[in-house]
């Protein structure tokens, strides 16, 4: 039982959707707290986003159900949530840290709407700090010959803590593409934004080298195609000749850890719909 809600809805744009959402929510009592929309004309679709209240707790499951009077005529795909509801994330990393620890602390201090449900490493360098917030670690060793075995308990870990989404916090390694349809629009990762230009190992010193004038970071939902998925946040920072690679590096850490924290968190609030290659994101 909640006495608010959160309901995300697309479907192909037509007259009359903003109305028959609005009349279903004040037949059953509720107040529009905020509500946003989007008519995309390049795709034709329509996204919409609304936050209302009741005043007495309804059953979200029944409320679910009555709303099929509405989203089936339409053709919607939509959800309602219980925006009380803490958002069950799993982070994976490697061995770079500052992803996964501001994560951490964003959690810890209640400016990140979320739980931490389980961290996932192949390696054993951040075990200490996850122990130290109290939640548990799983160490899942990958190589070329055991890949399919990792990302199967991968898999078992997900169901285990009911994982809603899966959060990439500078996990370097590549997941199959069975495993990106699976976690599709679950799956989050961050990059730098130096990509593609600079790949492979120590990007912002490659950046370095070549004089670039910004650095930056990008979030992205996670697909089949290597970094190239929805974005869902970007973050940059100018650079110039007098800035060292490890300058660079720096700048480039706290980009990737603002970016991928604030696309855990419009995700987390369902304020992100992927619209093919690319998203709806509502602001606050």
């Amino acid at each position: 039982m909640t006495s608010e809600i959160v309901l995300t809805l697309s479907c192909a744009d037509r007259p009359g959707i903003v109305a028959a959402v609005a009349g279903f929510l004040a037949d059953r009592g509720f107040t529009i707290r905020d509500s946003q929309q989007f008519g995309d004309e390049a795709t034709g679709l329509f996204f919409m986003r609304v936050h209302a209240a009741e005043g007495a707790p309804v059953d979200l499951s029944s409320l679910r159900s009555e709303f099929g009077s509405v989203s089936d005529p339409l053709d919607m795909t939509w959800a309602i949530h219980d925006p009380g509801h803490r958002h069950r994330l799993l982070v994976m990393v490697s061995k770079q840290g500052h992803c996964l620890n501001d994560l951490l602390h964003r959690v810890r201090t209640g400016s990140l709407r979320a739980e931490i449900v389980a961290v996932v490493s192949n390696h054993e360098d951040l075990r200490p700090l996850v122990d130290w917030h109290g939640i548990p670690f799983h160490h899942v060793p990958v190589a070329p010959d055991t890949k399919q075995r990792a990302e199967d308990e991968l898999r078992k870990l997900v169901t285990a803590y009911s994982a809603e989404t899966v959060v990439l916090a500078r996990y370097m390694q590549i997941l199959s593409d069975s495993l990106c349809r699976e976690l599709r629009g679950r799956a989050i990762n961050i990059h730098h934004s130096l990509l593609p230009s600079f790949k492979g190992a120590r990007p912002y010193f490659q950046a370095h080298a070549r004089g670039v004038k910004v650095v930056g970071a990008t979030a992205h939902y996670v697909t089949s195609d290597l970094d190239e998925g929805p974005i869902i946040e970007q973050g940059f920072a100018p650079a110039d000749h007098s800035h060292s690679a490890a300058a660079l590096t720096e700048i480039g850490k706290d980009l990737e850890a603002l970016a991928l924290a604030r696309a855990v968190a419009a995700h987390a609030e369902h304020r992100v719909m992927i619209n093919g290659n690319k998203t709806v994101v509502f602001r606050r």
